[in-house]
């Protein structure tokens, strides 16, 4: 029977205590402690956790085998290098860092101590992203929407930061190819940032992928549509089923094959909960992380460009 695996959890807010949570229902793992700047609120969680709390985060490093964490972007650099330059794994949520040279700085600690970072891209843990993945083979074209109500959570960072990464993140993980030419628009409706993004990525196979993210919706919507060399492909995130359609045979009289239209079931997982039990797995295997630091960098990078197509394309109105 296997050691329980010690976790921890820096930043318990509304995410970090989903996290904490999820780790007590997990077989063979053992929630050690969390850390909160908020005392009174990292105190709360351990109770509800039956956990310890740990007010100094070097502490919390001596005692764990792994660590999630869980807090502002802009401290990403400062609370995860720590546990990476001591070997410690560490599930980051997404992005990776405030900037790209922080994200840099904890990538190359990772891959420098032969340590497994894990960036927080939950959309990858959907099942029906993971079917997706399974039927298709050479996307030629995809077109996402993932549009929001206005919430005033995450009104500190732009529409592409916050929302839009996860549909970067995906497609550069179903194109396998060169990212050649991004362009972007976008507008500020109500925050002081972009509300509203739209970026056309064309990848050097010819792929192209036309994304659209949105927080000041009048209804929530998530959807991706995937067009292949000989199907179509829809996935809606929220109830993680597949909508598929494909040419049947053609008729002996040489008219053209019918469309069979068809759904792929399947069965719902909470993204979050696989997540996490994915991050325990490779901790205790040794393997890489379906989204490992590489791949959340990159999905930044993509982020920060679109960012700025947008600016220019603001600019250019004034």
């Amino acid at each position: 029977m296997n050691e329980p695996l010690k976790i921890g959890v820096v930043g318990v807010g509304y995410l970090g205590s989903i996290h904490a949570r999820i780790y007590t229902r997990l077989s063979d793992v053992a929630l050690v402690g969390v850390n909160d700047v908020d005392s009174d609120v990292g105190r709360q969680v351990a109770a509800d956790c039956e956990c310890d709390f740990y007010s100094n985060v070097d502490q919390l490093a001596d005692s764990v085998d792994a660590v999630s964490v869980v807090v502002p972007t802009s401290c990403h650099r400062e609370v995860s290098l720590p546990f990476l330059s001591r070997g410690i794994p560490v599930l980051l949520e997404k992005p990776v860092a405030h900037t790209l040279d922080d994200a840099r700085l904890i990538v190359n600690e990772a891959q420098q101590n032969g340590t497994i970072l894990q960036i927080g891209h939950l959309e990858r843990f959907n099942a029906g992203v993971v079917r997706l993945h399974q039927e298709l083979d050479r996307p030629r074209f995809i077109e996402v929407h993932r549009l929001s109500k206005f919430t005033e959570r995450a009104t500190d960072v732009d529409v592409v930061t916050d929302l839009m990464i996860h549909d970067i993140d995906i497609v550069l993980s179903l194109v396998q190819s060169e990212l050649k030419y991004v362009s972007a628009v976008g507008a500020r409706i109500v925050t002081n940032h972009v509300d509203i993004a739209n970026a056309r990525l064309e990848f050097e196979d010819g792929a192209i992928a036309n994304v659209t993210a949105s927080r000041v919706s009048a209804k929530r919507f998530r959807r991706i549509r995937v067009f292949a060399d000989a199907c179509y492909l829809a996935l809606n995130f929220e109830d993680q089923q597949i909508e598929i359609s494909r040419p049947g045979e053609r008729p002996s009289d040489g008219k053209f094959a019918p469309i069979i239209n068809s759904s792929i079931h399947v069965e719902p997982t909470p993204p979050l909960d696989a997540e996490l039990a994915h991050f325990v797995d490779c901790v205790r295997e040794g393997t890489q992380p379906l989204v490992s630091g590489s791949d959340g960098l990159k999905a930044l990078k993509v982020a920060y460009d679109v960012r700025e197509k947008i600016e220019q394309s603001l600019h250019s109105l004034v």
